[in-house]
């Protein structure tokens, strides 16, 4: 079953290193943003794979610390996207 998980690990790890020419490719800062949830959560992914192959409770710990930091950089980029949409209204009325 560890070998299944570690290899289950290696795929996921593959599908996240492919995301980057994503996060590269696109200009737009959206798709950066999303490009990075991606890779974040693939990490997040990697880490409960092999924490639960190695039975390593202190990487599953790891793992959903990442997932919470990444959940706030979401939230902190939405709220920073809204300000500066707000700005750019308040300046197209005067």
């Amino acid at each position: 079953m560890n070998e299944f998980l570690l290899a289950a690990a290696c795929l996921v790890l593959l599908f996240t290193a492919l995301s980057l020419y994503r996060l590269f490719r696109e200009p737009s800062d959206v798709d950066r943003v999303l490009s990075a949830q991606l890779i974040g959560t693939g990490g997040v992914a990697i880490l409960l794979l092999i924490g639960a192959a190695s039975d390593e409770t202190a990487v599953i710990d790891v793992a959903l610390t990442l997932a919470l930091l990444a959940a706030m950089a979401s939230i902190a980029f939405v709220k920073a996207a809204e300000h500066s949409a707000q700005k750019t209204d308040d300046k197209d009325q005067e």
